[in-house]
């Protein structure tokens, strides 16, 4: 590093030596001027190189850096380093706020930062989504003139760090959104939202699971009690009387017996997350069979057919394959009235294979579609208890299915019937290859 004063002292020596040579030879005058001439020079040197320093600072960039010698050239270098720093500072924040948005993005809650104002500072895409903003264009806004909801409203008015908010319908029907006000730094604060939709609904089915439960049980106990009672006060009753007495219990104990059964088989289907058995299954054999379960259900007040195309082996579990499809048929018996017609159906081409059970009954309304499949869901509940149905068995449909890489697909329309469609993928399959041995 060059030091100043030496630096300075030369260049007074340059100026002042040649006019102290030059004053015995051309006198005072002369050397006065070129003691001027040359501390004019000198100075206009540094004028140059101030004007460069200011034009470089117009538009600072390590590339475009004066070059220079002595003091002005240490002077350039400093700044060129101090650029070249503010410059590797500058990508290391953008890289920290690029990491910072990427965490954003991918966490799962929204984030919402916000001032003391409840002004929008900067949103991930998730809370956008949840709250119908956008970052580009709210900024700087507050957020309680988007979110105009009044509960949403009172309570971030009270600054609630410790009370979270459910808000039920937010932006879109069906959607529930859990939100925490957090402190954020000295004046900031942040709003996170959670999507517990999912969560809710899976609560909504545990209550309407408990609560179908006990009173589809309550019936049955309450009929079986009444009638022990009856025989226990009435010791004289007369044989035809304790005869349908003990029909009637038999007939709820037999249903109270298929309730637990339909519920441990759903509860071990919930619960088995490994892939089901490989059985190699004839599905001529399996249609055959189950039309004549359907045949004996019926007792003969439907006219049941039977289309089955060329045999081909479906590998899957035969008990729960066999289960799912007879739940189908059986629907199709309960909800066909009497002199109708249902026809079990079997095809397959490259897109996989397909059991389908049509039939003439009352049909389903579209609004009932998408709930079929849950436990105990029921269009009709009275007659789906006279009928003997638990509302059980197309959540058992949906569980095996799932499991076997199928979907259940339905159509109906109302007094018209409805057709139901358990779809397997090909992968489940085997053409050209010996049936498997019959069903028993």
């Amino acid at each position: 590093m060059i030091s100043f004063w030496p630096y300075l002292m030369r260049r007074l020596a340059l100026a002042v030596l040649p006019a102290l040579l030059l004053w015995p030879l051309a006198g005072a005058l002369a050397a006065s001027a070129l003691a001027f001439a040359i501390l004019t020079w000198i100075l206009g040197r540094h004028l140059v190189q101030l004007m460069r320093l200011i034009v470089w600072l117009q538009q600072p960039s390590p590339a475009t850096t004066p070059e220079a010698t002595g003091p002005w050239g240490e002077a350039f270098l400093g700044l060129f380093r101090l650029q070249r720093k503010a410059e590797h500072g500058s990508e290391m924040l953008r890289e920290a706020l690029n990491r910072f948005q990427d965490a954003g993005a991918a966490l799962p809650d929204g984030v919402v930062i916000m001032d003391t104002d409840d002004r929008i500072e900067w949103c991930n895409p998730l809370a956008e989504e949840h709250l119908g903003v956008q970052l580009e264009r709210d900024r700087g806004q507050q957020l309680t003139y988007l979110m105009r909801q009044p509960e949403f409203l009172r309570w971030l008015a009270e600054d609630p760090y410790d009370t979270p908010l459910v808000l039920r319908n937010a932006r879109n029907e069906g959607l529930t959104l859990l939100f925490r006000l957090v402190r954020y730094g000295p004046r900031e604060k942040l709003v996170v939202s959670r999507d517990i939709t999912v969560i809710e609904n899976a609560e909504r089915v545990r209550r309407d699971f408990v609560a179908n439960v006990s009173h589809e049980l309550r019936t049955p106990i309450t009929v079986i009690s009444g009638f022990l009672e009856t025989l226990e006060d009435n010791e004289d009753m007369d044989r035809d009387s304790v005869r349908r007495a003990m029909t009637l219990m038999r007939s709820q104990a037999e249903r109270m017996a298929h309730l637990v059964e339909e519920l441990l088989t759903l509860s071990r289907l919930e619960s088995d997350h490994g892939a089901p058995p490989a059985d190699e299954i004839s599905t001529r054999t399996l249609i055959e069979l189950l039309a004549r379960e359907t045949e004996q259900l019926s007792q003969g007040r439907h006219t049941v057919t039977v289309e089955v195309g060329d045999d081909v082996v479906l590998v899957g579990s035969c008990s729960e394959l066999h289960s799912a499809f007879g739940n189908l048929a059986s629907n199709a018996v309960r909800y066909t009235p009497p002199g109708g017609q249902i026809t079990l159906r079997w095809t397959y081409d490259s897109t996989g294979g397909r059991f389908s059970v049509r039939d003439t009954g009352i049909g389903i309304a579209p609004e009932h579609l998408p709930r079929l499949t849950e436990r105990f869901y029921r269009v009709d509940k009275g007659r789906s208890r006279e009928t003997g149905g638990t509302g059980l068995g197309l959540a058992i449909v949906q569980h095996v299915l799932n499991r076997h890489q199928g979907r259940l697909e339905v159509q109906s329309t109302p007094g018209q019937g409805s057709l139901f469609i358990a779809c397997l993928p090909t992968e489940r399959l085997k053409t050209g290859l010996p049936a498997a041995e019959p069903l028993e």
